[in-house]
């Protein structure tokens, strides 16, 4: 919301400066988000006086002349047909920047073989204006130097505030001033919304069908106007706010909207057929409005009508066929109220964005229709002259009024800001409520404007921000000596582990949609959770994003294929956030998800292992590292086959603890790569956060590091195995027979073929004992060779390979 600083003070009295203007406004809530001063920007430009003007001596049509600035008398080359002696206008000096020319510094030149120091600007050149046939002539009345901002009323700064959703009553100037007004910056002046008197009876009259989209329609006739440019103040305002103005029946609407927040239209009444009526959409109507462009239309829009066309969308956009020209002489004002709620979904389903669209989805004044009505009709009636007709009506003003319950005390406990009542009473009047009741039983009425407040804590919030978020008193929360407790649940704590340990292994984090497309959902395993029809969006946003994810998993595959289809092939994506499996209220699990896709690590020369692609076994130690550092028993979960469908049957597994999945990985099923338009392959794990099992009090501690002074001994060991044995089966039989000295055991190699019977496989294992006593000899590193062979045999039917 833009407004300059003397519009402002049309509607309030005040000596405080811009500084303090901008420093209570961001204080009542109504944030500035900047404030432009005009006449910085033209600070270089000012009056200068033409003593002399003769013709080139090279060329025709261009002119020398001697310019008298404040400070000295200049040569200036100029080719404007209008430019002659004793003439003022704007001088712009060597080393102004020119808006109008793509904001082009102005250098000293040379043009023909004459020097020239400067310009003399036209309006387009200083983006007053289109007109660039001549330039500017000011009046002999403003002395030389004046600056141009002065000459043409750009010294009025503007102020741009974020109003937020709830504050439809600031999205004119004047709800703004009685904010401020109520802040104690000054008094709120008083608006002429007298009645003008109707000469005549309307000859149109108004009716209402659908009266759920419109309550309420005013309407007046007036004739004779003559609609011309409007005057230079209207123009300068409607500029400064970054609107073109058009002529002064559209500038007058357009003016009224800005000003008091209330939208309002005129039409051509040459261009109607019979009286208005307003109505609801036919399902395939067109429409083709102000911007030029044809809509069609839903059932459910409400539209107001002649007899024979649609002349506008209810509170979003007018109708170009009978829209006001420079050749219009009779009109017809509108002024409706609109339901808030079917304004916002027509401009949703049309995709208008509008003035009136922004202010009437937010709910304008209801109360306000009469005098809206008066002071638009009497604005017309000065600027473009003409006979106003009585109003003509059609519906009942919606119901606002209600009334709070409120205790005065009740702000001190809500905020802690102690506010007498008195006060609590001027400001609650000054911003227009009204107060009834004693002692500690308030009656409170919310004025029309406010249809955001709707109970006493509301109330408290007015009496608040007016006093000050800034008073609120510093207190402590904490008891004195009270031994603090830990703020984060177990759940973010896990969460923060897993999010560390993963950005550790080269991974980015993703923060993704919580929502995803339904047949997405469906193959990532919504069916399973029976949320295909529960967590369903009922009023989505897109259809891709139409229902709950049932994983992270998914929406990261996507982003991964984005990457590549810009260029980045390789990607490491994770994200720890919520899943949904249900409607209930464990139904929501907190899943740690990563993906990989390409190349592990960059190309290198020498062809190293990290050039590799990504494989299913960088995902399990992406899982198996982020579940240990989150508290889980890594070392002892159990390497399952039964991974879900969506990963590749052979190329994909789990992590267990007896039943309890705390992660799956693998490569993504091909086909659903497919489905969703990425190139493989990808691979990719999820964890349950929510499964890994709580450790005992005494083992939340991380334990402290214990290195041996003695020398680790490595072993290599081959086994001849049947092929369906696991590795991890090895590996656990192997850890079993020496836990004290057996630090570490890897598997380095798998072989089947010559050597090797049918049915067969070699896997080789490296065996890391760590002495902790004392140095081993040939006869303790002996013993536990046996003891890991014995025990391979026993578990695995596994034999040293000869």
């Amino acid at each position: 919301m833009k407004f300059t600083l003397s519009w402002l003070k049309d509607h309030l009295e005040t000596d405080a400066t811009l500084e303090q203007i901008a420093e209570a406004l961001t204080a009542v809530g109504l944030e500035v988000e900047g404030i432009e001063d005009p006449a910085a920007k033209y600070a270089p430009f000012k009056v200068a006086y033409v003593e002399s003007a003769a013709r080139h001596p090279d060329a025709d049509r261009l002119q020398v002349l001697r310019v008298k600035t404040e400070n000295e008398s200049l040569q200036v080359v100029c080719g404007a047909p209008n430019a002659r002696a004793d003439m003022k206008g704007i001088f712009a000096p060597v080393g102004a920047i020119i808006p109008g020319l793509e904001n082009m510094e102005l250098k000293k030149g040379v043009i023909r073989g004459v020097e020239s120091c400067g310009m003399m600007a036209s309006e387009r050149e200083l983006e007053l204006s289109d007109e660039h046939k001549g330039i500017i002539e000011v009046d002999a009345k403003w002395d030389i130097g004046t600056p141009m901002a002065e000459v043409f009323g750009l010294n009025d700064p503007v102020i741009e505030i974020n109003v937020t959703p709830n504050r439809a009553d600031c999205t004119g100037v004047r709800g703004i001033a009685r904010d401020l007004a109520a802040a104690g910056l000054g008094t709120l002046k008083n608006i002429d919304d007298s009645a003008v008197h109707g000469h005549t009876k309307s000859p149109i009259s108004v009716s209402i069908e659908d009266t759920a989209g419109c309550p309420q329609f005013l309407g007046r006739y007036i004739k004779g106007v003559k609609n011309a440019p409007s005057p230079d103040w209207l123009q300068r305002r409607l500029k400064a706010i970054g609107m073109n103005p058009k002529s002064a029946l559209v500038d007058i609407t357009n003016y009224v909207s800005y000003d008091l927040g209330r939208p309002l239209h005129v039409f051509d009444v040459s261009k109607l057929s019979g009286n208005i009526t307003v109505r609801a959409a036919k399902d395939g109507e067109k429409f083709t409005a102000l911007d030029e462009e044809e809509y069609t239309l839903k059932d459910g829009m409400t539209l107001v009508c002649d007899e024979k066309a649609v002349h506008a969308i209810g509170g979003v956009m007018g109708g170009l066929h009978s829209g006001c020209s420079l050749d219009t002489t009779d009109v017809f004002l509108e002024i409706a109220y609109f339901d808030p709620a079917r304004i916002a979904r027509t401009g949703r389903d049309t995709g208008i964005v509008s003035d009136a669209r922004y202010r009437f989805e937010r709910g304008v004044d209801p109360a306000f229709l009469p005098a809206a009505t008066e002071i638009a009709t009497r604005m017309i009636l000065d600027l473009c002259g003409g006979e106003a007709s009585e109003v003509v009506h059609a519906g009942t003003e919606p119901s606002w009024q209600r009334m709070i319950d409120y205790d005065p005390a009740y702000c001190e406990k809500l905020t802690g800001i102690a506010v007498d009542d008195k006060e609590q009473t001027r400001i609650l009047e000054s911003l227009g409520f009204a107060i009834a009741g004693i002692g500690d039983k308030w009656e409170v009425q919310p004025p029309s404007w406010r249809g955001d407040v709707d109970g006493k804590a509301d109330i408290v919030e007015e009496v608040a921000r007016i006093v000050g978020y800034d008073k609120l008193p510093a207190t402590s929360v904490t008891k004195p000596f009270a031994i603090t407790q830990p703020a984060e649940t177990t759940a973010r704590t896990r969460a923060r582990q897993a999010r560390a340990a993963l950005a550790a292994r080269g991974m980015n984090e993703c923060v993704t949609w919580s929502f995803m497309r339904e047949d997405w959902a469906e193959m990532f395993g919504a069916n399973d959770y029976q949320a295909a029809k529960t967590l369903k969006i009922k009023n989505p946003i897109s259809a891709e994003l139409s229902q709950m994810r049932p994983t992270p998993l998914p929406n990261l595959i996507e982003a991964a294929g984005r990457c590549a289809a810009r260029g980045y092939p390789e990607s490491a994506l994770f994200e720890v956030g919520p899943a949904f499996h249900t409607a209930k209220p464990d139904g929501q699990v907190l899943i740690a998800a990563g993906v990989r896709k390409g190349a592990k690590g960059p190309r290198h020369w020498s062809g190293a292992e990290a050039s590799r692609p990504a494989d299913a076994f960088d995902a399990k130690a992406d899982a198996l590292a982020a579940l240990e550092t989150a508290g889980a028993p890594a070392a002892n979960l159990q390497v399952t086959r039964d991974a879900p469908d969506w990963y590749h049957p052979g190329r994909s597994g789990a992590l267990r603890l007896g039943k309890n999945v705390l992660a799956q990985f693998g490569e993504i099923h091909p086909a659903l790569l497919e489905e969703m338009g990425v190139k493989g392959p990808v691979v990719g794990f999820e964890i349950f956060l929510d499964n890994i099992p709580e450790t005992r009090k005494s083992g939340k501690a991380r334990k402290l590091l214990d290195l041996s002074s003695f020398q680790p001994v490595n072993r290599d060991f081959a086994f001849i195995v049947d092929e369906a044995i696991e590795a991890g089966d090895l590996i656990r039989a192997a850890s079993a027979a020496d836990k004290k000295l057996i630090a570490a055991i890897e598997v380095f190699d798998v072989y089947q073929g010559k050597g090797v019977d049918e049915g067969k496989k070699s896997v080789a294992l490296n065996v890391t004992l760590q002495p902790v006593d004392a140095t081993l000899t040939e006869d303790d590193i002996d013993g536990v060779s046996k003891k890991i062979i014995d025990a391979v045999a026993a578990k695995t039917g596994g034999v040293l390979r000869g």
